[in-house]
């Protein structure tokens, strides 16, 4: 069982199911930084647990830690809320800027993401000060190649994002869509954040934890079996963003979804370079898997999320 670590009083985490990553949120005296602000769909309710945590004290800004839609989903709305700026990681501010949607794996995953305008970026090494406490940037590529975490060496608390989570990490998408050496900088990345003194870790996604050293070693294992097995990192990448998919929209018929898996650019890159199904049978096969993790069920010809 997850030992819950102590927090300062300072940082509210606020854990969010999917669709939303979770959001940490750091107080300074009267003012306060957001760390990353979910899904779209979720904007609204982003904003309502921010006006109650806040109890009107301003939010002076929003910092990323990447570039992903459940991360990045709820920035416009919440800047339109509170008038904060917006802080992203170096290297995906041109994305931002451009409004990429491939760079920013909308297009390439059928996610939906608002546009928003970025005021400052952070870089590896770049320091400031939220919640009381100075926080270090942290390279952390693999899941996302420009991805940022954030460490307070004085109270040993790592904001990993999708880097590490309790149980594994963030999807390879730059290996799954051959586009970069996503396990290798994913291993390198647990190797560096693993020198780091560690007492908390507040993750992307579930509770934060204390089990700093378990969750490294269940973090490699996953690595060398996507490195053992290829199709087996591929199947994981369909499974993870189909689910979120079916999160969103709640359900989706059974005969569309051939046709959803070969337009969708991750889906119809990974069955091409892994796996090599036509849609049907991959559609076959996702149902069935979906069906016996119990996240979704067939139903009146389409598939139904629990």
């Amino acid at each position: 069982m997850s030992a819950r670590p102590q927090l300062p009083a300072s940082l509210q985490v606020f854990e969010r199911g999917w669709l939303s990553a979770n959001n940490v949120l750091l107080f300074d005296g009267d003012e306060a930084t957001l760390i990353d602000s979910g899904y779209l769909s979720h904007a609204d309710q982003t904003v309502g647990l921010l006006r109650a945590a806040l109890e009107g004290r301003p939010l002076r800004r929003l910092i990323n830690t990447h570039s992903h839609s459940d991360h990045i989903g709820g920035n416009a709305s919440v800047q339109r809320a509170f008038g904060c700026s917006i802080t992203v990681p170096e290297g995906m501010a041109r994305a931002v800027e451009e409004w990429d949607e491939e760079a920013l794996l909308l297009s390439v995953g059928a996610q939906a993401g608002e546009r928003f305008r970025h005021d400052e970026t952070l870089s590896a090494g770049a320091r400031f000060v939220a919640g009381e406490l100075e926080w270090q940037a942290v390279a952390v590529p693999g899941h996302d190649m420009d991805a940022l975490a954030y460490y307070n060496p004085e109270r040993r608390i790592l904001i990993s994002g999708d880097a590490l989570w309790r149980d594994g990490f963030g999807i390879l998408f730059a290996e799954v869509m051959g586009q970069g050496d996503a396990l290798g900088e994913a291993r390198r990345t647990l190797e560096a954040i693993g020198r780091l003194a560690v007492d908390a870790v507040i993750p992307g996604h579930g509770a934060p934890f204390a089990e700093f050293d378990d969750a490294l070693e269940r973090a490699f294992a996953r690595i060398r079996a996507f490195e053992d097995d290829g199709a087996r990192m591929a199947r994981n990448a369909i499974r993870a963003c189909i689910t979120f998919k079916l999160l969103e929209v709640r359900s989706m018929a059974l005969v569309e979804l051939p046709r959803h898996l070969d337009e969708t650019p991750l889906y119809r890159t990974a069955n091409a370079r892994y796996l090599g199904l036509d849609a049907d049978a991959l559609a076959a096969w996702l149902v069935k898997e979906l069906e016996r993790a119990g996240v979704a069920r067939s139903e009146d010809g389409a598939l139904v999320v629990l």
